[in-house]
């Protein structure tokens, strides 16, 4: 087996405990060396008293705990070896952390004074470990689609372009901060405010059939329906160089059409 070790101390947890990082390398060396496995680094943590979570990003702030993330996720490793579970984590959301990013991985824990330890074997905690990956999971994903509105609001409070499809009329380009004008769309949309203007009494079924006649097609090419000549005519101040997005309304960065 591939593995790596991993030691940590803290500096009254060394006194305390007697588990210095000379000796924590020494054992897992040696233990290593007795099964036959291939420890490729031992990754030390030193002077840290447990380990601060970072609640926005959910990671364990350790250098050497990170780092050894990184080789987990980069290189071929079976397991971490410890020498106990404590050395990774004495909280309950650490370990649920670690949990998570090992078994992303397919990497055990080897813990020389527990040998039947395993994130994998099956247990009565098991029930709590997997309910709580699965509510910071969920909590990833809010955290993540808040910052992804708030983003939005704040492109759309500047008139720019906050995401999703664009109207037709339009395009979006990747990278850019509005959308700019499909001139053979915005002919169409030109041609359909127009017939309504010389027009005011046609129904919605008319104006596509005039769009139709005259050749214009949507952005599937297909004949314009009702529907989406309702929808055109629905964004006049858009199309107008207003934008609007949720209960936001602003002066557009896109190029007014009419």
């Amino acid at each position: 087996m591939n593995v790596i070790g991993y030691v940590r101390v803290s500096t009254s947890g060394q006194a305390k405990d007697g588990y210095s990082l000379a000796y924590q390398q020494d054992e897992i060396r040696s233990y290593c060396e007795g099964e036959g496995w291939n420890l490729i680094h031992v990754y030390t943590d030193e002077g840290i008293s447990g380990a601060k979570v970072d609640e926005e990003a959910l990671e364990v702030d350790r250098i050497g705990f990170q780092t050894m993330l990184a080789a987990i996720a980069t290189q071929n490793i079976d397991a971490v070896v410890v020498l106990n579970t404590s050395r990774l984590w004495r909280s309950d959301i650490v370990k649920v952390l670690v949990h998570r990013e090992f078994k992303k991985h397919g990497v055990d824990v080897r813990s020389i004074e527990q040998p039947t330890y395993s994130i994998y074997k099956k247990d009565p905690s098991d029930f709590l470990i997997n309910g709580l990956m699965e509510l910071l999971d969920a909590y990833q994903r809010l955290e993540i689609a808040m910052k992804l509105c708030r983003g939005r609001n704040k492109k759309a409070q500047q008139g720019g372009y906050a995401g999703g499809r664009a109207a037709f009329g339009y395009k979006a380009t990747k990278g850019q901060k509005s959308i700019v004008v499909n001139e053979t769309q915005a002919l169409a949309v030109r041609q359909l405010f127009d017939i309504r203007e010389q027009n005011p009494t046609w129904t919605l079924s008319e104006l596509a059939s005039a769009l139709n006649n005259e050749g214009f097609t949507t952005q599937q090419g297909k004949l314009f329906t009702k529907v989406q000549v309702k929808r055109i005519l629905d964004r006049r101040d858009f199309y107008q160089g207003t934008y609007r997005y949720g209960g936001i309304e602003a002066e557009g960065l896109h190029q007014a059409i009419i």
